[in-house]
């Protein structure tokens, strides 16, 4: 059964460097294949993003700029982890409702997803992903 402690901060690998540090995400960072990149930037001040669950799909997020908080629920408990560095992700297991709020000025927001996207996947009412945790 998926819950909000599936969901962790991991870190990744940050090469310092005098000219800028890198750090690379690859499969031995994130507990999935990589089917799908993509990113959420510009979002207008109070705009909120996310609003669903994944039947099967897992995603990590990273703050590549600026902060957010993600609202984790799994029916029972919620959570808020802020993002705001980009040398950490969070780890999102399949079965959990998120809600993205609370962007800065020029945040950018990173998704790599385990799965390309497929409609039938998304659980997107609240009160459906309540009766489907059942």
């Amino acid at each position: 059964m998926s819950t909000i402690q599936n969901c962790k901060i991991l870190s990744i690998p940050k090469i310092e460097d005098p000219r800028g540090n890198l750090s690379v995400i690859e499969n031995d960072v994130i507990p999935f294949d990589i089917k799908r990149v993509y990113y959420l930037y510009d979002v207008p001040s109070g705009a909120e993003r996310g609003g669903h669950s994944h039947k099967e799909q897992q995603e990590f997020l990273v703050a590549l700029s600026g902060s957010f908080d993600v609202i984790l629920n799994d029916g029972s408990q919620q959570k808020t982890v802020t993002l705001n560095k980009p040398f950490e992700g969070l780890f999102i297991t399949n079965k959990i409702w998120r809600e993205l709020k609370n962007f800065s000025s020029g945040a950018v927001c990173l998704v790599i997803a385990s799965d390309v996207f497929l409609e039938e996947d998304y659980i997107r009412e609240f009160d459906d992903f309540l009766a489907a945790k059942v």
